[in-house]
């Protein structure tokens, strides 16, 4: 079993020693000057983690209405410019550098069709699975909170056509299982049957947890440690021999701790 924590939880030295992969937050590095890769900051980056027997897994741009997020790292896969497949090919690029297990994209944003801005997405979304094809990396489609309307694959039906539409060996499923908490209203039953209806192409896993109802905060995707909120983790156990990680997406390493204690007795009670 592979459990990891996000990079903005804390320093690589203490994320090695509570778990065993790491997830390389692009947008939160600070390896871009504007939307163009310093090299030299992110060797300094890559130098230290070849200090640690740490797996990893990358998470690439994507769109965010958060003052604390780098607008020039702004990527909506529904509206994408010549600079926004640039910054997706350096985390895949990345990603096949440090043969990661995954690399994270986010769905796109409805802009005004629903049809067209799915379209648009997927298309988008074939051009990636073949740069990711060439480098050998495994791109994953994550569930995104239904909560908020404007968001492209919240429910399992449109995440799993959109993975079947580009319908490449290079494209499966990041699930998150904080977002369907909420896009299934904190209701155990319904989150069983979106994991349940997911699980043959989930790759990769992000683990958190909320109240499973809208907030003012982040639409309620408040990324509690596990245990702190809503979510039943048993219904991890439909996905039947799963490989891959499972990683904390929590802000804090007393919240990667608890939530590593309270994951493992989930998935391990009878």
């Amino acid at each position: 079993m592979i459990i990891g924590a996000s990079s903005f939880a804390g320093s690589l030295a203490e994320i090695s020693r509570e778990v065993n992969s790491v997830e390389l937050y692009i947008p939160k590095l600070h390896v871009y000057d504007g939307s163009k890769l310093n090299r030299r900051k992110l060797e300094m980056i890559l130098d230290e983690l070849s200090a640690f027997d740490l797996l990893t897994s990358i998470h690439a741009p994507y769109y965010a209405e958060s003052s604390t997020y780098p607008k020039e790292l702004l990527l909506d896969t529904s509206n994408m410019e010549p600079k926004d497949f640039r910054l997706m090919e350096e985390a895949i690029e990345l990603a096949a550098d440090l043969e990661s297990k995954v690399v994270v994209l986010h769905p796109g944003k409805i802009n005004g069709n629903r049809e067209i801005s799915f379209l648009k997405m997927v298309n988008n979304l074939k051009v990636l699975s073949e740069k990711a094809s060439d480098f050998e990396v495994m791109l994953g489609l994550e569930n995104k909170e239904g909560t908020d309307a404007t968001n492209l694959c919240c429910h399992a039906e449109e995440l799993i056509a959109a993975v079947e539409t580009v319908n490449s060996d290079n494209l499966k499923i990041t699930l998150d299982i904080g977002h369907a908490n909420l896009t299934c209203g904190g209701d155990s039953e319904k989150l069983k049957a979106f994991v349940r209806n997911v699980a043959p192409h989930v790759i990769h896993m992000h683990i958190h947890d909320n109240g499973g109802k809208w907030t003012s905060t982040y639409d309620g995707d408040e990324h509690l440690a596990p245990g702190k909120g809503t979510v039943d983790y048993t219904v991890l156990k439909e996905i039947h021999n799963y490989r891959g990680i499972y990683n904390l997406e929590v802000f804090s390493m007393k919240d990667v701790i608890a939530g590593k204690s309270e994951l493992l007795r989930y998935l391990f009670q009878s």
